[in-house]
Formats: C-alpha cells, structure tokens, sequence
C-alpha cells in the first residue's frame, strides 16, 4: 500500500522559473513514454514548455512537497486568462490578449508532473486550482488544449472532447493536440 504524500500549493513566481523547467522536462521525458512513440515526444515539445505570461499573470500554481527534508517541486500547471490555448513561449500561433470572460474560455494550461510523484491526485488538484479560480474571475467555460497522455485525466474530470488536430512536427512525426472543454 502506498503511503498517503502531504502536497501544498501557491502561485508560482519568477524565481521558480528553473525548477518549473526542470519538472517539465522530466515529465515530458518519462510521463508521455506509454503514449508516444521517442519521436513523437520529440514532436510534442514543439507545443509544450513554459509560458511566462501564467507566471507574470499569477495564474499559474506549482505543488510542492517534503522529501528527504527538503522542500521538491512536485508538479505544475494552472489557468489562462488569455486566448493562447497551449504552448510555451516558443510556440507559434500565440494569441496573448486577454479573454473576455463573458464570452471566452479559460485555458487549464501547462500541467506537469514530476515522474517521481505521478498517481498522488497532483493532475486532479492542479485542475480544480485552475477551474475554481477561473471561475472566480468570471468565466463560465473552461478549455484546454491536451496531449494524448493527458486526454485519460481530462476526460476522468469531465473535459469533452470537441476536436483534435494534427501537426507536422520539424522531425516529421504527428504532433496531437485534442481540444477540450467543461462548463464551469
């Protein structure tokens, strides 16, 4: 039986910068090898990586907790306000105005999880940051633009799939973004 883990939350900030990256490429590397195939992985980093403006826009949250007495980062993610629906800062195709929440979406965003704590409820913790604090700032949908590895947790927290797309990574290999969507 697997001992329960103690995680807490806060908004993440400039300084966590170098940690966020460090839990993005490890899940990344780890989390998506059931999924993809190496190539595709390599494909998917196209769309993937750290987007400041959740930073810079205090929305987006990291999950710590104790190991060997050490505080880790144990995961990462959070919500938009703008109409980038995925992707880091190197992502072509960014939209960085803001939604109008009586309109638009919210975006779940950049939701990693360090290998090391994957199966502890981070995914589903992260999700309802997000979703409880979009719906704080008013808006009344919420999307998210999922990989393959990650459309079995959305789909278990009630995300609907309403389309998916495919791209032509620079190595040639299929690059899948599935577009989702709940009701807040």
């Amino acid at each position: 039986m697997r001992a329960k883990v103690n995680f807490s939350h806060r908004i993440a900030t400039a300084a966590d910068t170098d940690a966020i990256i460090a839990v993005m490429k490890a899940s990344i590397a780890e989390n998506m090898k059931d999924f993809l195939t190496p190539e595709e992985v390599t494909a998917a980093q196209e769309t993937m990586g750290l987007d400041t403006t959740l930073i810079e826009d205090g929305t987006y949250f990291v999950i710590e907790t104790e190991k060997d007495g050490e505080t880790v980062l144990a995961g990462c993610g959070g919500w938009g306000k703008r109409r980038t629906l995925y992707g880091g800062n190197h992502t072509k195709g960014r939209d960085d105005s803001y939604a109008d929440p009586s309109t638009d979406a919210a975006r779940i965003r950049a939701m990693y999880t360090h290998p090391d704590w994957t199966r502890n409820g981070i995914g589903t913790l992260l999700i309802e940051l997000g979703e409880n604090a979009a719906r704080e700032a008013g808006f009344k949908t919420i999307e998210l633009g999922s990989t393959l590895p990650g459309e079995p947790l959305y789909r278990a927290r009630g995300y609907e799939e309403i389309s998916r797309e495919t791209q032509i990574a620079a190595n040639g290999s299929v690059n899948t973004v599935i577009l989702m969507r709940k009701a807040l």
